[in-house]
């Protein structure tokens, strides 16, 4: 749908309809490729400067706030810019479809991975896709790491948390908390270092008005309220607590759905810094522990995670797609329901707390417009998930170029795959749909005469 006709740019827009939000969201559902940067640049582009629903400081200032909460800051960008418009519903609609259109491709795709991925061809095709995804982390741990290793004490962080992973194998939410409190401590004498760099910055404003303008006051419905903000958490705590209990009368609380609901509720909490600082828990969780997928299956999915669009922590959605499928979880002969099933466990889990975290959170923002007071152990968490993120590097790339275990022979052809993937990342910044496309078709090329 087009947005309404041009306004003058010193007049503001006339504020949008809910059916005109709704029918953006929607849109946006299905174009929101290219990771976190990517989906905040489609959503400033549209919404500042095409829409202008939002001024350049208002839109800023809310993203300011998500990039301290743990969780997928566009799709809370979303949300907290939908509430601001449309109240409470605004907000749900606008994250719903943030993570639906991903959700219910993804588990397409998955469905056809598991039914026809151990054919040579799809096989081929996947062999070509894992050293790319290995290049795509290594990527993701240089991107945030020049942006977040501003000194060597935030250097030494992140070298900290890569040997507490790889060495000491210690679990990522005691690094998270530890990094944290080095944050904290360090922000008090010596604050510059702990400070994180700046967020996504945009080019210059223009002086154009909007329908959230930087001197419209804040709405009544966006006012603080101790009475709204316990509605909110009652309404997030009992969805949840109703849903657990009714996974857990159904299954037992050792049944598969219900361990789900609960690891990806701990993940939730965790997500400091992107879907790939979270990436290493989930690994540790549903490949070492519940054994819900093995470690090649999860670079598969990570693979299709980053070929949809939406938050690329939907890639947990086939974790539970393929736990599920695996462990029957409905009718043994009707293992794509029961992947289903699985899927939208997981994301009902893995998203809902950025609905509490931004309709409980965002009218405290709103009332002060405050200087937020986490910016100090936030820089060290950044800093420390670059170490993690690099180990999670180091793992897929043994994984890939040693298959069979570092006994076993070097993939050569992995290893050029990998290193045009890195090359085209890295240098000459392509795409990272081009780049998986392209792995793919190699790794079925390569099939084809025999490598």
């Amino acid at each position: 749908m087009s947005p309404a006709p041009a306004t003058p740019a010193h007049e503001a827009p006339p504020a949008p309809t809910f059916a005109q939000a709704f029918a953006y969201w929607l849109k946006l559902g299905f174009i929101s490729f290219g990771g976190p940067a990517g989906q905040i640049a489609i959503m400033h582009a549209e919404l500042v400067d095409k829409r202008r629903w939002i001024s350049e400081k208002r839109f800023l200032h809310a993203l300011n706030f998500c990039m301290v909460l743990p969780g997928p800051e566009a799709q809370q960008l979303a949300i907290y810019i939908g509430w601001l418009l449309h109240r409470g519903w605004g907000g749900v609609v606008a994250g719903v479809l943030f993570v639906l259109p991903s959700l219910l491709i993804l588990v397409g795709l998955s469905g056809i991975y598991m039914a026809f991925g151990s054919l040579p061809a799809v096989a081929g095709v996947f062999h070509g896709i894992k050293p790319a995804v290995t290049a795509i982390v290594v990527a993701a741990a240089w991107r945030i790491g020049s942006r977040a290793i501003r000194s060597r004490w935030l250097g030494a962080i992140a070298a900290a948390a890569f040997v507490a992973q790889f060495a000491l194998r210690l679990p990522f939410p005691l690094i998270v908390l530890a990094a944290g409190l080095l944050g904290a401590l360090g922000g008090r004498w010596r604050p510059a270092i702990f400070t994180p760099g700046g967020a996504h910055g945009t080019a210059g404003g223009a002086a154009a008005r909007a329908v959230i303008d930087d001197a419209t006051p804040t709405p009544a419905h966006a006012r603080f309220s101790a009475s709204r903000c316990a509605r909110v958490l009652a309404s997030c705590g009992g969805l949840w607590a109703a849903a657990i209990g009714a996974l857990a009368l159904l299954q037992g609380r050792d049944g598969a759905l219900t361990q789900m609901a609960w690891f990806f509720t701990k993940a939730a909490l965790l997500t400091f810094g992107g879907a790939y600082a979270v990436l290493p828990y989930v690994f540790q969780g549903a490949v070492e522990h519940f054994h819900w997928l093995s470690a090649a299956q999860m670079m598969d999915g990570l693979a299709l995670g980053e070929t949809t669009p939406g938050p690329l922590i939907i890639v947990v959605a086939f974790v539970g797609f393929v736990g599920a499928w695996d462990q029957a979880v409905a009718d043994p002969h009707a293992q794509f329901l029961a992947g289903a099933i699985g899927a939208g466990v997981v994301t009902f889990f893995t998203f809902l707390p950025s609905f509490l975290f931004i309709l409980a959170g965002a009218p405290f923002i709103e009332s002060t417009h405050g200087k937020l007071a986490f910016t100090a152990p936030l820089g060290a968490i950044t800093a420390a998930v670059v170490g993690v993120i690099a180990n999670l590097a180091l793992f897929f790339a043994v994984h890939v170029l040693w298959p069979h275990g570092m006994a076993g022979p070097f993939d050569l052809a992995a290893a050029l795959v990998g290193t045009f993937a890195a090359l085209a990342l890295m240098r000459f910044k392509v795409g990272v749909i081009p780049v998986v496309l392209a792995c793919g078709l190699a790794g079925w090329v390569l099939s084809l005469v025999g490598l």
